[in-house]
């Protein structure tokens, strides 16, 4: 199966853990984090003043964080699809740590 390779280009912050992100291929999403925001990589992000220090990242095309958080792409070009199941698996990084 083939990977779609996209590339985000712009990031605006639009609430406390949401952001619209602008692709190379000019798809817009608008995202709300506050599902995935768990475990010990994405956890952190739950403080909106640490979310708030998202970079585009030249080299890789995608979002990152200082502590080393950073998402694939390909998943934020395609949301929509991928949100349920992300959301039920960080759910199991929430309960590896409790």
């Amino acid at each position: 199966m083939a990977h779609a390779i996209h590339r985000v280009t712009a990031i605006e912050q639009i609430g406390s853990h949401s952001l619209r992100l602008t692709f190379e291929d000019g798809t817009v999403q608008a995202i709300d984090f506050s599902a995935v925001l768990a475990g010990e990589l994405y956890g952190p992000l739950s403080d909106p003043a640490v979310f708030r220090q998202v970079r585009l990242d030249p080299e890789s095309h995608t979002i990152v964080w200082p502590n080393g958080a950073d998402f694939d792409p390909a998943q934020l070009h395609d949301w929509p699809k991928v949100s349920e199941a992300f959301a039920r698996l960080a759910q199991t990084w929430s309960a590896a740590h409790a």
